[in-house]
């Protein structure tokens, strides 16, 4: 590749805020849907199920239905289904299954033993007319349209951005369904942002934590997945009140860190933390204040937050010698199984 010659990658990412503003217009009708399939079901949990990018966007999803509505959210391992051949008892819930591709086999287990038990299943989709949306009571569509890189942009930024639109469909909160407005132009804005010192401590890091706590804690955990396809990078996600339990253990001088802090509730805790690693000697980058965008309401800055960090994946994965839009040994599309 030409060394100015642009990658799908990062085609995609500045693609994404175009995407979102198309995905929430055209949500009405289904959030209409979702909204009144809560309210009839009153669930009292929520089920979710997803793998690689798409299960971070249920990690945050998990955090928005805990914090907006009370309601617990765990992720449930589709294999126990479509390997281990168990039945689940599943009741009083709702399962949100998401899937770029919608073809997943593993995925499609699991949603029809969900309908198996009587229990209504929401996909988030992004092919048209997929097996898993065919499945659902309710499919949402992301319309981003075709991805060319193996690594997930903007199907992931729509997956979370569409995750917490129906977060806001269910919750009587009327600033947070506000904050979907201005989504759009803070990610514009969220793309421009370089984090220079990040991106040099990364090219040249052999190991790298990203950290984060409550939302941006699934952020965290796609940023670490996107450093090691992309760019090589042995990165590892934390909770940044867990990193210092085991993992501290290997923080030596220089050691990088990022941490993803957004001014909510957990922001004076990360910056404790923060100082915390400084002291053992950990090169720390914290992502706060002036370093992205502001969307109006703190549970979307993550998104903003992973807006702005793909740009920088995709430039250290090339000051690392790699090609972001051909990962080694991976493919668009992983029918697990």
């Amino acid at each position: 590749m030409a060394e100015d010659a642009q990658t799908a990658m990062a085609r995609e990412t500045a693609q994404a805020p175009e995407v979102v503003a198309r995905m929430l217009r055209d949500a009405a009708p289904a959030m209409a849907e979702v909204g009144k399939l809560f309210h009839t079901q009153k669930p009292s949990h929520i089920i979710t199920s997803a793998r690689g990018s798409s299960d971070h966007a249920a990690h945050y999803l998990k955090y928005l239905c805990e914090i907006v509505l009370g309601l617990p959210c765990a992720s449930m391992g589709a294999s126990v289904v479509s390997i281990y051949r168990r039945s689940l008892t599943l009741r009083q819930c709702i399962v949100v299954a998401i899937s770029q591709s919608g073809a997943s086999p593993d995925s499609l287990a699991f949603a029809t033993e969900a309908k198996r038990a009587g229990v209504p299943v929401v996909s988030i989709t992004n092919v048209p007319g997929s097996a898993l949306a065919a499945l659902a009571d309710v499919a949402v569509e992301l319309g981003a349209g075709p991805e060319q890189s193996v690594a997930a942009t903007k199907t992931f930024i729509a997956s979370a951005a569409m995750a917490a639109r129906i977060v806001a469909a269910w919750a009587d909160d009327q600033a947070f369904s506000d904050a979907f407005d201005s989504l759009p132009e803070a990610l514009a804005d969220a793309n421009k942002r370089r984090w220079l010192a990040i991106e040099a401590a990364a090219a040249r890091a052999q190991s790298l934590y990203v950290l984060g706590r409550g939302p941006a804690l699934a952020m965290a955990g796609e940023a670490a997945l996107k450093l090691k396809e992309t760019a090589g990078l042995h990165a590892e996600a934390y909770s940044s009140a867990e990193v210092i339990h085991g993992p501290m253990a290997l923080i030596e001088p220089g050691f990088p860190v990022l941490l993803l802090a957004p001014q909510d509730a957990a922001y004076e805790t990360n910056l404790a933390t923060a100082e915390r690693l400084r002291a053992a000697g950990a090169d720390v980058h914290v992502v706060a204040g002036l370093d992205f965008a502001v969307t109006g309401h703190t549970l979307l800055d993550p998104i903003s937050i992973i807006q702005s960090f793909y740009g920088t994946a995709e430039r250290i994965a090339r000051a690392r010698g790699r090609d972001p839009d051909h990962p080694k040994l991976l493919s668009k599309v992983t029918k697990t199984l």
